[in-house]
């Protein structure tokens, strides 16, 4: 039965936070708050926030530090995922990617329908994994990313979710890295 499984033990995570706006300061970044709250009362350590302007190079460099950084298990975005000008979180961060996480961005669509109607339509959420890190980018409201939080990421960066979860296989993201050439053997 899907659920969270209790007799298994909470593993807390490192995830940085990246708001993505040209008018955001901290004080003001409802978007970035609501992450960090949420990530902090799920018991997982913020292990960094900052915000960057609607800039690829901007946006690239800075999921690029946090990625290099072994100590950061997930990378969030929020900001730059509409159809406006200005919006490039995915240009800058899909490039970036490994392997995309097709199944986040549909999943996210589904979650924001039954909140927004068709209106979610107007998203590019995006996620993907990097050099061994997970990194979800999500529209920069407040609400978007509660949803994405509270029916999603909050349940895929548990270990105790079963069937499976993002947690279980974060230690094996970089097989295809330290697979060694098969070896010949003589019959």
């Amino acid at each position: 039965m899907p659920g969270i499984d209790e007799s298994r033990q909470f593993v807390p995570l490192k995830i940085a936070v990246l708001t993505v706006s040209d008018t955001r300061e901290p004080a003001d970044d409802k978007s970035g708050a609501t992450l960090a709250e949420r990530i902090r009362s799920a018991g997982h350590v913020l292990a960094e926030r900052a915000i960057v302007k609607d800039e690829v190079e901007a946006i690239r460099g800075q999921v690029k530090t946090w990625i290099a950084d072994k100590a950061i298990d997930v990378v969030i975005t929020t900001g730059g995922t509409g159809f406006t000008g200005r919006d490039v979180t995915p240009e800058a961060v899909e490039p970036l990617f490994e392997k995309k996480m097709d199944g986040f961005s549909t999943l996210f669509l589904l979650v924001s329908e039954r909140k927004i109607g068709t209106s979610a339509i107007q998203t590019r959420a995006t996620a993907g994994v990097a050099n061994s890190t997970y990194i979800f980018c999500l529209p920069g409201s407040p609400g978007a990313c509660k949803d994405a939080w509270d029916e999603i990421l909050a349940y895929q960066l548990d270990v105790r979710t079963r069937p499976c979860n993002f947690v279980e296989i974060l230690p094996r993201l970089d097989e295809h890295l330290r697979r060694g050439k098969a070896k010949r053997t003589k019959a």
